[in-house]
């Protein structure tokens, strides 16, 4: 899986990184980064719950062909 964020609509919340910290961070700069771009498949239930929680809607899971 990928994680791919639309950062049009990131607002840098932070929800995500008090969901996922070892994949997502938002720095003192107030940008969203992404740690990890392809998390191991046993992160999949905590990233779905970071990207439910998006406030903005901006995280998505892309699944590997």
């Amino acid at each position: 899986m990928k994680i791919v964020v639309d950062y049009d609509l990131c607002e840098s919340n932070a929800v995500c990184m008090q969901i996922a910290p070892d994949v997502f961070e938002v720095r003192d700069d107030d940008f969203l980064y992404v740690l990890n771009e392809t998390p191991a498949a046993d992160q999949r239930e905590v990233l779905e719950d970071a990207v439910a929680r998006c406030p903005k809607q901006a995280i998505k899971i892309e699944d590997s062909e």
